[in-house]
């Protein structure tokens, strides 16, 4: 069974870091493209960013581009999400998700999520 399973969530002030951080299991991890999504209340889950499990390229949202920087770990079955200057807006839930096919994961159709982690931004 795959478990995904986010830490690292907070509550920081505007200009603030935090680095998220996901485990998965029950899967091939070296296999899977691996993305952050994030939704913030009263709108819908958008994706943040994501890393291809071969080339390990990378794709980012606008919004968050220059400043958050996703990356993986195959020997440790993790992927994080480094998030520098941090403003209100960034303020969501924030899930991870893994699938065998990055275009699935862009497109946010994941074979598996994790529950989440609260990230807060206090201005």
């Amino acid at each position: 069974q795959v478990q995904v399973v986010e830490s690292g969530g907070g509550l920081v002030q505007t200009g603030g870091s935090l680095r998220l951080s996901c485990h998965i299991s029950g899967l091939t991890f070296a296999e899977n493209a691996l993305g952050w999504f994030r939704q913030a209340p009263g709108k819908e889950r958008e994706g943040v960013a994501a890393i291809h499990w071969g080339t390990s390229g990378t794709v980012y949202d606008n919004a968050v581009k220059g400043r958050f920087t996703i990356s993986r770990d195959n020997t440790k079955n993790t992927v994080y999400l480094q998030m520098n200057s941090l403003k209100p807006e960034d303020t969501a839930m924030y899930f991870c998700a893994a699938d065998r096919i990055f275009v699935t994961l862009v497109r946010g159709k994941p074979a598996h999520w994790g529950q989440g982690t609260q990230v807060t931004v206090s201005s």
